[in-house]
């Protein structure tokens, strides 16, 4: 391994070996949220990048997706790549239409460009608004990408922190193509379900008919942590009212993923087999399950399949 890709020091591997699900998901069942890094010798990392992952291949997403009894893949442009799509594309092109993805460019992007990217698979582009991943707030940037993928039907997918939101919300609502938030926008899970801030988010939610937001990663967010409770797993409890709310109160524009694999996590990596069976404790109907897993990301990444 040359110097250029050797893990960031600390950096924790995903899960070797994920349990089974206990809950079984339904048929054609969506991984909204997920990425593949490298590998490195074929797929080079970004130099300007602020992490050097571990490997993570096209074919160990793929083993993962069958092992957890999924059936399909949203792919998510990692920032390690920066806007060097090549490994997200060559994923996609593998996948046999199973898997669509979100890419990252820049403004000087080409139609031609776009095209190709659309053809592969890919729906949309991603911006980061968090501060320790990326320079700078790429407000310009969105706004022209914006513009230049509208005629697409592509999306904006953004990753912002909670107590970022109040000085984004205007200009984000501005953005004249469909959104898609991480991670419930990053609750401070401490401050509660009903407080003030998880309320704002809320709002911002209910501001545009066309947002959506992910309901995932409660590893990230929780306080609480993974451990279980009278022999049973009950992991990221204290994440599971937000969760809750914004499933019941948006059933028709929420999506669920896995994150693998699960970059730039410090205190644990995630079994995806319990993250799995967390679904039915955020969306605890079959009606609402199937709006999440398999309606939802189906009407926005593949909206003319059968």
């Amino acid at each position: 391994m040359s110097a250029l890709s050797e893990k960031t020091p600390g950096w924790l591997d995903w899960h070797p070996d994920p349990s089974v699900p206990r809950f079984r998901l339904p048929e054609g069942a969506v991984d909204a949220h997920c990425h593949v890094f490298g590998p490195a010798d074929r797929f080079p990392f970004a130099p300007e990048r602020k992490y050097t992952p571990c490997d993570a291949s096209k074919e160990q997403l793929f083993a993962l997706r069958d092992r957890l009894g999924l059936s399909r893949n949203v792919i998510v442009q990692a920032t390690c790549h920066g806007a060097d799509n090549r490994a997200l594309t060559d994923a996609l092109r593998a996948s046999g239409g199973r898997a669509r993805g979100v890419a990252t460019v820049r403004p000087d992007v080409t139609d031609a460009e776009l095209r190709d990217l659309h053809v592969a698979g890919v729906r949309g582009v991603r911006f980061n608004f968090v501060r320790r991943l990326v320079d700078a707030a790429p407000r310009d940037a969105l706004r022209t990408v914006a513009e230049k993928i509208a005629p697409y039907g592509w999306h904006v997918v953004v990753y912002f922190e909670a107590a970022d939101l109040p000085g984004l919300r205007d200009f984000l609502l501005s953005v004249p193509v469909p959104l898609v938030v991480d991670h419930m926008g990053r609750p401070d899970v401490t401050r509660g379900a009903d407080g003030p801030e998880f309320g704002a988010f809320l709002d911002f939610l209910r501001a545009r008919p066309d947002i959506w937001c992910k309901v995932s990663c409660p590893e990230r967010l929780s306080v609480s942590g993974p451990p279980a409770l009278d022999g049973e797993p009950h992991p990221y409890r204290d994440v599971v009212p937000f969760a809750r709310r914004v499933v019941a109160e948006f059933p028709d524009r929420v999506l669920w993923g896995t994150d693998w694999p699960h970059p730039n996590l410090t205190g644990h990596m995630p079994d995806d087999g319990l993250l799995v069976d967390h679904i039915p404790r955020i969306a605890p109907t079959p009606e609402a399950q199937h709006r999440l897993l398999v309606a939802n990301p189906t009407r926005l990444y593949w909206p003319d399949a059968d």
